[in-house]
């Protein structure tokens, strides 16, 4: 079964610095694009960042210069580094990734992680 995992979420004060990873494993032929999304109470889920299998990336206005995208393709991971934390950061970050399942059949796939809570609080 193929599944996204994050993890690297917790509480952090404001002007502090997480590091979220995403690991897809199963039966993958190949991975096109990842990102990141977050969901605070109350509100609709939103684009963070997303990147391609080469590289390019694109970032919400709300993160730019704060956060970076990256990935390594040969772990089936990406990355979310978050510096300058803010209070308005506080939400659940989901993970995901359009992908192309392994075996006979090749399955295109869009997958959503389990998400994980960052906090920015004092």
């Amino acid at each position: 079964q193929v599944q996204l995992v994050e993890s690297g979420g917790g509480l952090v004060q404001p002007g502090g610095s997480l590091r979220l990873s995403c690991a897809a494993s199963g039966s993958i032929f190949s991975i096109n694009a990842m990102g990141w999304y977050r969901q605070a109470p109350g509100k609709e889920r939103e684009l963070v960042a997303t990147i391609t299998s080469g590289g390019t990336t694109n970032y919400a206005d709300s993160v730019k210069g704060r956060f970076t995208i990256s990935r390594d393709n040969a772990k089936n991971t990406v990355y979310l580094q978050m510096n300058s934390l803010k209070p308005e950061d506080t939400a659940v970050y989901y993970c995901n990734a359009d992908l192309t399942t392994g075996g006979i059949l090749r399955i295109p796939l869009n997958l959503w992680g389990q998400g994980t809570q960052v906090t920015v609080s004092s």
